[in-house]
């Protein structure tokens, strides 16, 4: 017997959309496709798809349980109240939000387009962004890490293609040396091949023990503040170039109501991070010239008549080239490790960005650029993880074993507790009676005798789950993150960044997506937003008393229904946009003016 029932109900707008003639099974519960048939028995089915319909696409939606009031703001008297438990399934679904694409490909795709508009917003204006910043100097710059060790890699000196991303020009051979040589620990130090795009030995040290993996986990870490420096040698770079062209400085108020000189330039950026093949994250910066208000810190004007984009890449430049620090002490080595950019002659990349829609930087392309590797993270690498704990880092690190290994065991090994040299086990024994001491007792979680006011067996447990807990700089070992970070091989910070003037919010984007959204159609209402419409009133409050009921749909039926409608959405979108794009190129070229 086949199924005429469709997988997600018919509307207008979906053309093309054909009806499930997959077979059912007999024993239909046990199966993806016998558990959507059975949900799209029950009567309340279109119900139950309108209401997933905020977190339909997710694959790992949060469920909420509770009660929401509708409270008049004026009186305090309760206008309505409505429980989850008279609610499909008794919850209220709502989308995970993670950025990664190997986790929620949907929530990760919202995210990316929120980054987009975020990013093209700081170069073209809109959005509550002035659209005066067109006029300021901007570049987009890619910063890379040092070399840690040879690695293999893919070098085309000469492209013949049209497509840098479907790159199939000869490559050159990877390491070639005339003299056949031999590393420190007998491997050979050459490599003859030419690799290919996605072979998978790129990024992969040609000897695994010439490789410095803790310098590299180190910089890791540290990279954040690298930037931080860089971004203010730059900026003092602009003062005293501001200073020599005889432009004063500001005076703009304080918050104590003082008064101060400050220099008249300032950089705003937007930041992506994305890790390279060889485990090191280099990163791609939007950097913007402004100018500063005297008496509005938050406005956003051009920079003096004068400076250009060149004078913004050369603050780069110079900046790059000079910012250097050690990091702190720590017992595997006391002078610390040396933070620095690469190359800037190889690893530094510096271009203008074209606002005319012309060019070989584009507002639009970069921007597009960076909102992609936002929703990234260690895919390059090939490892994928969460957090590590103390249970879990005996699965992923291997001091012998390949290159992501030995990064995760030196996050591990340098991010250990280093305030107490030696472990009590390895400490002489004094039995001499001590202050600290008290009489023998049991522990009556673990049943361990001991003398001390704590039991040193639970503590050790407690201190186990702490070390992947976040730390702070006040414990005084500024290398404990490495272990919090262990499964991002070092790598602690966001993914997008940007300065605070630089554009607008997600939160801001983010409320008016969902003021939108219960406006666009007065028909299909929200769960939660039927509230709102009953009382569309500025008096009227929505107070939720919402708590955690689980996370991921009930059946495999229920994501299949879900994913689908969500699928079926996304792709009315994308024609949509291909359409209104296909009318737009029409329009201009039927406008645009003949040669003679």
């Amino acid at each position: 017997m086949a199924s005429t029932l469709d997988p997600t109900p018919r509307t207008t707008m979906a053309r093309g959309v054909g009806s499930n003639a997959d077979t059912i099974p007999p024993v239909y519960g046990y199966t993806a496709a016998g558990s959507a048939f059975e949900r799209t028995t029950h009567p309340d089915y279109f119900g139950w798809i309108e209401h997933v319909r905020a977190a339909a696409g997710c694959t790992r939606p949060i469920r909420l349980a509770g009660q929401l009031l509708t409270v008049d703001s004026s009186t305090g008297r309760v206008l309505d109240q409505r429980h989850t438990d008279a609610m499909p399934d008794a919850a209220i679904y709502t989308a995970c939000g993670n950025r990664r694409a190997t986790v929620c490909p949907s929530c990760a795709q919202t995210y990316q387009r929120d980054a987009y508009q975020l990013l093209r917003a700081g170069l073209v204006g809109g959005k509550g962004i002035p659209d005066t910043v067109a006029q300021h100097p901007a570049v987009f710059a890619t910063f890379t890490a040092p070399s840690f060790g040879t690695v293999h890699a893919r070098v085309v000196k000469r492209h013949t293609c049209t497509n840098r991303k479907r790159c199939d020009c000869r490559a050159e051979p990877c390491h070639a040396r005339r003299d056949a040589g031999l590393c420190p620990h007998g491997r050979p130090a050459v490599c003859w091949a030419r690799h290919e795009v996605g072979d998978a030995v790129l990024g992969r040290p040609l000897c695994l023990d010439c490789y410095d993996h803790d310098h590299q986990v180190v910089w890791n870490l540290f990279s954040g503040e690298l930037w931080h420096r860089t971004k203010q040698a730059a900026e003092r770079h602009l003062a005293k170039l501001a200073r020599r062209r005889g432009i004063p400085h500001v005076e703009v108020a304080t918050a104590s109501g003082k008064t101060r000189k400050v220099p008249p330039v300032r950089l705003s950026h937007g930041k992506a991070a994305e890790f390279q093949t060889r485990g090191a994250v280099h990163f791609h910066a939007l950097v913007r010239l402004d100018g500063v208000h005297p008496t509005d810190p938050t406005a956003v004007i051009p920079p003096p008549a004068g400076f250009t984009a060149a004078d913004l890449e050369d603050a780069i430049r110079v900046a790059v080239e000079h910012v250097r620090f050690d990091t702190p002490s720590h017992p595997d080595r006391p002078e610390g490790w040396s933070i620095a950019w690469g190359d800037p002659s190889k690893g530094l990349d510096i271009r203008h960005i074209s606002l005319t829609g012309r060019g070989e930087v584009t507002d639009s392309m970069v921007a597009g650029y960076l909102a992609k590797y936002a929703t990234k993270s260690t895919e390059a690498t090939g490892h994928r993880s969460v957090r590590l704990d103390a249970d879990t880092i005996g699965d992923y690190a291997d001091p012998d074993g390949d290159h992501t290994a030995r990064l995760i065991d030196a996050c591990w090994r340098i991010g250990r507790p280093t305030g107490i040299p030696l472990p009590l086990s390895q400490r002489p024994r004094d039995h001499r009676p001590r202050p600290g001491f008290v009489d023998r007792w049991e522990c009556p979680d673990c049943g361990t005798h001991t003398r001390y006011a704590a039991c040193p067996v639970c503590i050790a447990q407690r201190q186990a789950t702490l070390d992947a807990q976040p730390t702070k700089p006040a414990t005084g070992n500024p290398y404990a993150r490495l272990r919090r970070w262990a499964h991002m091989l070092g790598f602690g910070g966001h993914f997008l960044t940007k300065a605070r003037r630089y554009s607008v919010t997600f939160q801001l984007l983010r409320d008016t997506r969902v003021t939108y959204r219960r406006n666009e159609d007065q028909d299909h209402e929200h769960p939660g937003d039927q509230l709102v419409d009953e009382h569309n009133d500025n008096t009227t409050l929505i107070v939720g008393t919402l708590t955690f009921a689980g996370v991921g749909w009930h059946t495999t039926g229920d994501a299949l229904l879900a994913n689908t409608a969500a699928a079926m959405a996304r792709e009315r979108r994308t024609t949509g946009r291909e359409e209104l794009a296909h009318e737009l190129s029409n329009t201009r070229a039927a406008t645009a003016p003949v040669a003679a």
